[in-house]
């Protein structure tokens, strides 16, 4: 398979669910080419639990239609600890301890979670941004994206 060591395929919509690949259901779905919007962090989580229904484990109560305050809520927190993480990159163990904690320990997330954000994340940034996101810029953003996984998920050891 195709597909071994690496993130597996996104899992089809339900029956009934709107796909993010569906025109007009996303913000991430606009034309390819353009600048990610504001809402794109929250557009995000979005994919993450409609791709990949196991992370949802984490936020049943989550309502996950177009402009969900908690899907917002939650893309929130993602990009500010990515922005937290780039103002930082020398000392990201320190920089993200708390947030390492908070998923091993407390809410107890997969630590594959991390790396389909990571996925969902370059998916997201190639279709936006197809001229800028050259080999080298996707080797520097999964490099970066990677590093912060590995980080995130040191406290599970």
């Amino acid at each position: 398979d195709g597909f071994r060591g690496r993130v597996p395929p996104p899992n089809p919509p339900s029956p009934g669910t709107d796909s993010v690949d569906s025109p007009g259901t996303d913000p991430v779905d606009s034309p390819p080419g353009t600048v990610p919007t504001p809402l794109t962090f929250p557009a995000l989580s979005r994919r993450l639990f409609l791709s990949f229904p196991p992370t949802k484990t984490y936020f049943p109560h989550f309502e996950l239609s177009q402009g969900s305050a908690q899907v917002k809520a939650h893309g929130k927190k993602v990009a500010d600890a990515l922005t937290t993480a780039v103002a930082h990159l020398d000392d990201l163990d320190s920089t993200l301890s708390a947030l390492s904690d908070l998923h091993a320990h407390k809410l107890r997330v997969d630590p594959i979670n991390f790396k389909l954000l990571a996925h969902c994340i370059l998916v997201v940034v190639a279709r936006h941004l197809p001229a800028e996101f050259t080999p080298s810029a996707h080797a520097a953003l999964d490099k970066f994206l990677s590093k912060v996984a590995t980080v995130l998920t040191s406290k599970y050891r």
